[in-house]
């Protein structure tokens, strides 16, 4: 009978208005939720068997929730400098604890904070992953999950780093006499010849121990000058005498720095064994390329050093940490020295919309949201990382107020469905009186 399927359509339609309701509150509720993705309720029909042309049975209305997972949410700014937010595509991989067996979640709610551990977690419990960087600042990016580890940069305090680059800007003046005299190498850290210019530096073993090595300068001829990298006292390294490295840097008649004419040994990297026994990474100096004035040059002006720039030493308090846009994570500590320590990754779907929705503002991977990928945040689809910011929820209240009248209208109108066909079954029932 017809009226019992308007019935039951009425029924249905009470169901999905009441469904569509809840994704409503849902969304209105987490109007302040960080980086929430509002979802959006939509309605398809059901129907009985459509070829009847006599009678028309209802069939009713069901509410589908779609997620709008890929919408981008407004970034705005923060006062915490580990607040993170994606702009672009991708998510921030993180699990539920600190295990590397524990369940990975993705998420764009990028409200870190350092635990009392110092690991980043955010607000709903999930630890950030990220590659760990090696000395060189390198890592491997396998594809996969396991690679990655909880993000801490506490465990780096109290630790030393050894010095693995010397960089240097100098001039050494073009109208400098040329020495007249006996030179062989060795003399200017020996003290038998005094250079016409030096200059010392403090570099750091493994340790942690503080070094002296000097850079020597002593002009032999017309663009050519010898140099010296020696330490000092000469008894702080195995080398005869202390010297590292020895040999003749040549100039270009405009100044600049000419490799190919000079040693190439001066640009090797130092290779150094302390006389304490602690272990030393090659120290490389960068004192300019080919050719250019990047480095040390040969100028009229005065021999001065410009600018150096050495790495290494003990790490003491940390200070703050420093995300760079490129998902770099770098530890400050209080004396201003600066490591990279954990590379962030960013995590693509091939359909994000069809990731599953955990707890915590957070989605896991499903066959409907395609495979994983892992990229470098600003390479391929991976949008790049913004610090001290947050993205805001994506719900829009003025829209959601809006579908509240709706879903409540055609929730009562439901209902005078119901309460109009048990009036016509009734007027039925009483056809027997």
């Amino acid at each position: 009978m017809s009226l019992y399927s308007a019935l039951y359509a009425g029924v249905s339609g009470l169901n999905a208005q009441s469904s569509a309701m809840a994704t409503v509150a849902d969304n209105i509720t987490n109007i302040n939720t960080v980086g929430y993705k509002g979802s959006e309720a939509q309605f398809r029909t059901l129907v009985t068997d459509g070829r009847a042309q006599a009678n028309y049975s209802a069939g009713g209305v069901a509410a589908v929730s779609v997620a709008q997972v890929s919408k981008q949410g407004l970034i705005q700014s923060s006062s915490s400098n580990t607040d993170l937010a994606i702009d672009g595509g991708g998510f921030f991989v993180t699990r539920t604890s600190t295990s590397s067996t524990a369940d990975p979640a993705f998420t764009r709610a990028g409200s870190f904070r350092p635990d009392s551990e110092g690991f980043l977690r955010n607000a709903s419990g999930l630890y950030l992953q990220g590659w760990r960087l090696d000395a060189q600042g390198g890592f491997t990016n396998t594809g996969g999950l396991n690679g990655l580890e909880s993000v801490r940069v506490s465990d780096l305090v109290g630790t030393a780093l050894p010095t693995t680059r010397i960089q240097v800007r100098a001039n050494l003046q073009s109208t400098t006499a040329v020495h007249v005299g006996a030179y062989t190498a060795g003399n200017l850290a020996s003290g038998t010849v005094t250079p016409d210019f030096k200059r010392s530096f403090d570099v750091y073993d493994s340790q942690g121990g503080s070094h002296r090595l000097t850079m020597a300068y002593l002009k032999t001829g017309a663009n050519q000058w010898a140099a010296e990298t020696y330490a000092e006292p000469a008894t702080d390294v195995t080398a005869a005498g202390g010297v590292l490295s020895s040999g003749t840097l040549a100039f270009n008649p405009d100044g600049s720095l000419n490799k190919t004419g000079s040693t190439a040994s001066l640009f090797n990297p130092l290779s150094i064994s302390w006389t304490n026994a602690a272990a030393s990474a090659p120290v490389q100096l960068a004192i300019g390329d080919d050719a250019g004035i990047n480095g040390i040059t040969q100028f009229g002006s005065e021999s001065a050093l410009i600018s150096s720039n050495v790495d290494g030493g003990m790490l003491g308090q940390l200070s703050s940490i420093d995300i760079t846009k490129t998902g770099q994570v770098n530890a400050v500590f209080a004396d201003g020295t600066t490591r990279a320590v954990f590379q962030l990754p960013i995590a693509n779907f091939q359909n994000p919309d069809g990731l599953t929705r955990l707890s915590g503002n957070a989605y896991a991977s499903s066959k409907n949201s395609g495979s994983l990928t892992l990229n470098k945040p600003g390479s391929l689809a991976a949008g790049t990382v913004a610090a001290s910011s947050l993205e805001a929820s994506t719900v829009d209240l003025a829209g959601e107020f809006t579908n509240m009248i709706r879903f409540q209208r055609a929730y009562s109108a439901a209902s005078k469905i119901i309460t109009t066909a048990d009036e016509m079954l009734r007027e039925v029932s009483d056809l027997k009186r």
